[in-house]
């Protein structure tokens, strides 16, 4: 058996965390237009019904918005929600299952401190 990978996750779902992050650290800031569905599909080498399907999730989620021939929009005050939504996953989802592998391979405290930044 192997260290979990994000091969478990479906792609669309790995691509809406990707834009949540963009988001959340301001590449694509609240009330700005997101690239089209084509154009972030090309830059991710990704299906564009696979990004389409990511943004559906965000849009569902009320962290974009559609302008009707227009295009896809950050909404209003989409970075503390999904700020607040990303520590949740984090925290009831990712969390414990690093805190099972770290505690599987008997890695301490100060080895994960004393590791540098990636």
């Amino acid at each position: 058996m192997t260290v979990d990978t994000e091969k478990d996750i479906p792609v669309y779902l790995r691509l809406r965390g990707m834009i949540a992050i963009m988001i959340i650290e301001g590449r694509y800031r609240e009330g700005e237009q997101l690239p089209s569905v084509r154009a972030f599909a090309a830059e991710t080498q990704t299906n564009p019904l696979t990004v389409a399907k990511a943004y559906q999730c965000l849009q569902d989620e009320g962290h974009v918005a559609v302008r009707r021939g227009v295009g896809m929009f950050v909404a209003q005050g989409a970075v503390e929600r999904l700020r607040v939504q990303e520590r949740e996953i984090f925290l009831t989802k990712i969390w414990p299952r690093m805190r099972g592998i770290i505690g599987r391979l008997g890695i301490s405290m100060d080895e994960l401190f004393e590791t540098e930044d990636v």
